[in-house]
């Protein structure tokens, strides 16, 4: 028994150095996603009705002149909207790998927990119900209120969602997963209500909204985006042994010390900050969060020290690739970026699932 005792630890992840030898390949992986991201941004600033210069690059936001129309273009529209992309589509990969770990179950997606159609039920009632609370509104707070509202959406459903699983059953994740569902059907039937009672343009600005758009994007929202997915980085890095201890379940990560019940709350509060700022922000944005986790596993292993950092850079690639498409196709008009990421994620789930489905039957 004493064996085991001590091989738990190991077969947990939680000694074993991140870079083992021989993995030099690996690591070279690793390097190559954030390079990509890079050159993606880089060549996707450059696509666009208005074409960019050198010039425009070498204007920069500092100047107070306006410069030419490719300058203002670039840095306050292109550059904020691309790094908004980048910023919300790494919180929605590191989502849904925290997700996918919490759940021990690699169809999980930030979305099992309510979070967004809390968020997307929240603006939707403000933007039909309560329409005219943003008339009543200073004109300069206008912008903020389908963020605050969708915000305040979503850390409703988290109270609600954590207080409902403790009174169910205590403990268990399987009860913190069904209430999830169970919020997210009342919170869709209230999306369903408003939108039979919306007039023609507030329907129009409600399913705009609920298939996700990034083209309020400002520099301040990529500053506060970017900030949120700095901190829940760093404290999911910190998790990430007590997680991979926990894929060898509840009891075996308790015996080797992991205090799952302080993890889950971690591990919550991390999914419903980054997933209700992504829709506060920018509406909901589907498949992201459950592709970028299996990719980074299929780049780097199961290890989570390596899989966090990689969903958060491939959910950056995948969400500016889906808006880029988005904002592009049809000029001068624009398509919600929802429409894309699904285009994208639910075929690529149609063969995931195939391929588990043929794993299971191998077995």
């Amino acid at each position: 028994m004493s064996r085991l005792n001590a091989s738990l630890p190991a077969a947990a992840g939680l000694n074993r150095p991140l870079v083992q030898p021989g993995s030099r390949a690996r690591l070279l992986r690793m390097l190559a996603l954030p390079a990509a991201v890079l050159v993606f941004l880089l060549t996707l600033s450059q696509l666009g009705a208005v074409p960019i210069g050198l010039q425009d690059w070498l204007h920069g936001p500092w100047n107070e002149d306006s410069g030419s129309a490719g300058a203002h273009v670039l840095w306050q529209l292109r550059l904020p909207r691309i790094l908004l992309a980048a910023s919300v589509g790494a919180g929605l990969g590191l989502a849904g790998a925290l997700s996918q770990a919490l759940f021990r179950n690699p169809m999980a997606d930030p979305a099992l927990l309510g979070v967004t159609s809390g968020a997307a039920a929240a603006v939707a009632l403000s933007l039909t119900l309560f329409a005219g609370l943003q008339l009543a509104l200073p004109a300069p707070w206008r912008v903020w209120l389908l963020p605050a509202v969708g915000f305040a959406g979503a850390l409703l459903v988290c109270f609600a969602l954590e207080r409902l699983a403790r009174w169910l059953a205590p403990g268990s994740i399987a009860a913190l997963l069904l209430s999830g569902l169970a919020i997210q059907a009342l919170a869709f039937a209230l999306v369903g209500l408003c939108s039979h009672v919306a007039t023609d343009e507030q329907l129009r600005s409600l399913s705009f909204w609920t298939l996700g758009s990034l083209a309020g994007a400002s520099w301040l929202m990529v500053a506060l985006m970017g900030g949120a997915v700095v901190l829940a980085a760093t404290l999911a890095k910190r998790m990430a042994p007590r997680l991979n201890a926990l894929a060898l379940g509840e009891a075996a990560a308790s015996h080797v010390g992991v205090q799952v019940h302080s993890l889950r709350l971690q591990t919550i509060a991390c999914v419903a900050l980054l997933s209700a700022l992504a829709v506060a922000w920018c509406g909901s944005i589907g498949f992201i969060g459950l592709m970028a986790p299996h990719l980074a596993r299929q780049w780097v292993g199961a290890d989570l020290r390596r899989v966090l950092p990689i969903a958060m850079l491939a959910g950056a690639l995948l969400l500016m690739l889906a808006d880029t498409l988005a904002r592009t196709l049809a000029i001068p008009a624009e398509i919600p970026v929802g429409v894309f990421s699904a285009l994208i994620g639910a075929p690529w789930f149609l063969f995931m699932l195939r391929k588990s489905v043929q794993r299971m039957g191998s077995v």
